[in-house]
């Protein structure tokens, strides 16, 4: 079962988790996925919020459907590389706004995360 946070639309965060799969290579390009109920039961919400996330998926153009294959992911490397960019952008916003909140300035923002970098790098 999947952690869905209820004050959040569960199609979105459904379909927010799927792309993520997609982009990480879990799913990958030209794969098919599972089915509607077999995505539900998984992620244990009803088959129509799992239908209403993967046709969200397929208006991003992440995921096509085929009437006699079911859904794939696209084939389209370079609209998963957008899609990727795009999580990223998202994530960096929202880590900039809390930062900004806490009143950090660019500068110190910049000298932290090089910080932390240079830890992870030596962790390696």
């Amino acid at each position: 079962m999947w952690e869905l946070d209820a004050n959040r639309p569960i199609y979105l965060q459904i379909a927010e988790r799927l792309e993520l799969a997609i982009c990480s290579g879990v799913y990958q390009p030209g794969e098919r996925i599972p089915s509607v109920r077999d995505l539900a039961a998984q992620a244990g919400v009803n088959p129509n919020t799992m239908q209403r996330a993967l046709t969200e998926l397929e208006r991003k153009n992440v995921v096509v459907t085929f009437r006699t294959n079911g859904r794939t992911v696209t084939e389209d490397k370079g609209m998963i590389k957008e899609t990727r960019n795009a999580l990223a952008r998202e994530q960096v916003h929202e880590f900039l706004e809390k930062m900004k909140e806490m009143g950090f300035e660019k500068e110190e923002i910049i000298a932290l995360l090089t910080e932390e970098g240079n830890k992870d790098q030596s962790m390696a």
